[in-house]
């Protein structure tokens, strides 16, 4: 069972939203916090005296957290803190990318990596390659192969944040290194969620955010980055040490990492990390995919409804459906104002997702499970979503 959250008045909620944000979080996140503001409240780096080595341990322990969950190889340096998911896909994207180069992208990506990669192309001449997919979540792999022909970099979505399909992620990287290019894993609705290796996969980066299943507040995220790979900073700056510099230090994370961290940030996402590693992924996998059998399904059955995510055995809990007479925006309006039930209308930031759903241009409506969802949560949405969608129904075919 889910543990509950610190808010009566989120406890009062059926969140079902914790794809975009883990808006409730555990005590030990918030607590973090607070103790981080109160007893510390200095930033990691920035000078040699008592409260600033205790923000450089904290800072130190939640890399350590980090590569233990990820299986991130080697010093735990390699890690740099970003604000999240999108500042390290751009990091990453900008840092190895350079005029004319190509970048293999696919049809599951986010915006983080499609809006990127066509800056860049507009910036720079970068060659932008779509590799397409389908419905089910599988990708065209005759087109990636055709793709990666002189390709630069590979971007891989972990898991797809309008499906919940993951993309075989261990394969991709390999074909990627086969084929002379890079590969940098979104692991956006995969890392707290899913098992995944650094190690295992043979990524060359990997960019993590901290607020949705690591469990920390917003404006934290990292990337990781393998050993040897060089990267250009995204941006430069203050980095507490070699300041006689004119460029950024080649030493990670300090070349990655220029101005102020955010600090009380670190705290948070450290416990949020060792809050997963804690009560283990396994268990997690488990309730997370009992309850999506029991939301698809419930879901499913309702008459006018359509569940638009495969019942994939090891995808993230997204459940996406549309129902006939209602916009996805307007069932959402009316969930929570009526039922107190909170989810995600529209495209979700990737567009290229729900066209080849033929959701778009009005999107679908996205229902996530998370750490402190329960069964009654569950059955309190089917039963809103069924009210709502029959009501609708009835109002659509009166007569006039």
């Amino acid at each position: 069972m889910a543990e509950p959250g610190t808010s009566a008045q989120l406890r009062d909620l059926v969140y079902l939203d914790f794809a975009a944000t883990s808006a409730i979080r555990p005590d030990p996140v918030i607590h973090a916090i607070t103790d981080y503001l109160t007893r510390i409240g200095a930033t990691p780096g920035r000078g040699g005296h008592r409260l600033a080595i205790a923000a450089a341990r904290v800072a130190l322990e939640c890399r350590q957290a980090i590569a233990r969950l990820l299986d991130m190889p080697g010093d735990p340096g390699r890690i740099a803190f970003m604000f999240n998911a999108t500042h390290a896909i751009n990091t990453a994207m900008r840092g190895v990318l350079g005029p004319r180069a190509a970048v293999v992208v696919t049809a599951f990506d986010h915006n983080a990596v499609l809006r990127c990669a066509h800056k860049l192309s507009v910036e720079r001449g970068v060659e932008v390659r779509m590799v397409p997919g389908d419905a089910s979540g599988t990708l065209d792999e005759d087109a990636l192969m055709r793709a990666l022909d002189g390709a630069r970099l590979l971007c891989i979505n972990g898991a797809s944040n309008v499906l919940g399909t993951t993309l075989p992620v261990e394969r991709l990287c390999s074909l990627a290194r086969a084929a002379g290019a890079l590969s940098l894993v979104d692991t956006a609705q995969v890392a707290g969620e899913l098992p995944f290796s650094a190690a295992a996969t043979g990524a060359d980066l990997v960019a993590v955010t901290g607020h949705k299943a690591l469990l920390g507040p917003q404006g934290i995220g990292a990337l990781w980055v393998r050993a040897g790979l060089e990267i250009a900073p995204l941006l430069v700056g203050g980095t507490g040490g070699d300041s006689l510099l004119r460029d950024m230090p080649d030493a990670m994370p300090d070349r990655l990492e220029a101005g102020t961290s955010n600090a009380s940030g670190i705290a948070g996402l450290n416990a949020g990390v060792r809050f997963v590693l804690a009560r283990g992924l396994d268990a997690r996998r488990v309730h997370a995919r009992r309850l999506k059998v029991r939301l698809w399904e419930g879901l499913d059955a309702i008459p006018g409804v359509r569940v638009r995510s495969p019942m994939a055995p090891d995808a993230a809990p997204i459940v996406t459906l549309t129902a006939d007479d209602i916009d996805p925006a307007a069932l959402a309006a009316r969930l929570d104002r009526e039922h107190a039930v909170l989810a995600r209308p529209g495209l979700h930031c990737a567009p290229e997702a729900h066209r080849i759903l033929g959701t778009d241009p009005s999107g679908a409506l996205r229902f996530s499970i998370g750490w402190a969802t329960t069964e009654a949560h569950v059955d309190r949405a089917i039963d809103a979503v069924a009210t709502i969608v029959r009501r609708s129904t009835i109002a659509a075919h009166a007569p006039d």
